[in-house]
């Protein structure tokens, strides 16, 4: 099969790898990290990439390494072609592997800083602050809380999500550790830097799960880890942990 892929060059490495050693042939292209503070500017630039190849009718999908990030995935269509994307709130679960992992360590402070080798390498900045605290609706006020989930829950929601319960967590910098890409020694300096910082230093394996299961579908892909849509249709944000996100028109 003949694939265009398009993605965040913070996942190059894991990417390249997995392409080399898939059957399919791939047309890659990656765009800047940076794009990643400007989640409308990044919307309009990867509608533009699969536009872009609406010329060239060869490819039997469009594949996107991105997350919702920010919400701009948000509206985002493949035009003619089939678009697959992973069921991801940001590169964080990419890197993770899965949602499950994702809500076992940002469950509980869904914008806890964090960084990997592609943030290291890549860009002035040596880690990055998930947004899925906005993806997930959490960045409401009490009032709100109360209209939409009722008052005990509302409470709950602020008490949890409060920057009183959360101080530990923002002095905490949590690294991504890639097993391939252990040898290039980001994670002692990851956590040189934290230290130097007065912050807390958190190291956890990552898995290529996710990125293999997009770029080497042996069986297709799993509705659980992708959305898989079909030509016309477009990306909807669901703000939770498990659909993330849906086919829309």
């Amino acid at each position: 099969m003949f694939f265009k892929l398009i993605a965040c060059n913070v996942l190059f490495r894991e990417i390249c790898a997995e392409a080399a050693l898939s059957p399919h042939v791939y047309d890659l292209e990656f765009t800047e990290k940076g794009e990643h503070n400007r989640p409308e500017a990044l919307r309009a630039l990867i509608q533009k990439k699969i536009d872009e190849t609406a010329a060239d009718k060869k490819y039997d999908a469009v594949l996107l390494g991105f997350g919702l990030c920010g919400n701009a995935l948000a509206g985002i269509t493949g035009g003619q072609f089939r678009l697959v994307i992973p069921r991801a709130h940001d590169c964080c679960t990419i890197f993770l592997g899965s949602k499950k992992k994702f809500a076992q360590y940002f469950g509980g402070n869904p914008s806890r800083p964090f960084s990997a080798a592609g943030y290291m390498e890549r860009g002035d900045s040596l880690i990055r602050t998930s947004d899925s605290n906005n993806l997930l609706g959490f960045n409401k006020t009490y009032e709100e809380y109360v209209k939409l989930y009722g008052e005990e829950n509302a409470q709950y929601l602020m008490e949890t999500l409060s920057p009183a319960k959360n101080t530990g967590k923002e002095n905490e910098i949590f690294y991504i550790d890639m097993p391939e890409t252990s040898f290039l020694g980001y994670a002692e300096k990851c956590r040189k830097n934290a230290e130097a910082d007065s912050k807390t230093f958190t190291c956890v394996e990552g898995d290529r799960r996710l990125i293999r299961g997009l770029v080497n579908p042996i069986n297709g892909w799993s509705n659980d880890d992708y959305l898989v849509l079909e030509p016309g249709e477009k990306i909807s944000a669901v703000y939770d942990w498990e659909e993330v996100m849906r086919a829309g028109r």
